[in-house]
């Protein structure tokens, strides 16, 4: 009974770990330029960002997120790998204990802890639950490992889309980097207040 309300807790902690969306303060990039000597000017976008976000939450779990900021997401991701990881261990403990018990009772001895309790099919069953329950353990921390990569790689791409609240018409002008010329356009923005 345990077993099954961890997992039940592993989800619930997985499931408000993965729907966080896109926080308050995220950066505020200035999109329209007014004039072609703001075109020349760099924005803010770090193509790079998201990968080494991804690369330093696969390094060490918890540290993409502090590289993006979201520091309130570290406790999750060492709640849901921890807690999971807690699992596979207890899991497998308890797999030994009845293993060795049928493998004592195999070689004739009658003094396992067990004897007058169990028969040697409660056993067998036995060991076949806790070795699928820490199979299922090994699962939901390679998920979560997964979780804590994709979650940061995710965060650092949101950070970088204007959320400002200022939403306007105005020209744009923004410089082609690969062919050195200037592209002009149009940006429509809606300002509500």
């Amino acid at each position: 009974m345990t077993h099954k309300l961890l997992y039940c807790l592993l989800f619930v902690v997985g499931v408000v770990f993965y729907s966080n969306g896109q926080e308050k303060d995220s950066l505020n990039v200035e999109s329209s330029m007014t004039s072609t000597k703001d075109a020349f000017k760099l924005d803010l976008y770090d193509p790079l960002a998201p990968a080494r976000s991804a690369f330093y939450s696969a390094v060490l779990p918890g540290l993409g997120q502090a590289y993006n900021g979201s520091y309130w997401k570290i406790p999750l991701v060492y709640a849901g790998i921890g807690t999971s990881l807690y699992l596979v261990f207890q899991n497998d403990s308890e797999y030994n204990r009845y293993r060795d018990a049928y493998k004592r009772r195999l070689a004739g001895f009658t003094d396992d802890e067990f004897q007058g309790v169990l028969q040697n099919d409660a056993l067998i069953n036995a060991q076949k639950q806790f070795r699928q329950n820490k199979e299922f353990a090994i699962l939901a921390t390679v998920a979560f490992y997964l979780l804590n990569i994709v979650d940061a790689n995710v965060d650092a791409h949101l950070r970088q889309f204007d959320v400002s609240k200022d939403l306007s018409l105005k020209p744009n002008f923004e410089p082609n980097y690969l062919s050195g010329n200037i592209d002009y356009g149009l940006t429509l923005n809606f300002k509500f207040n």
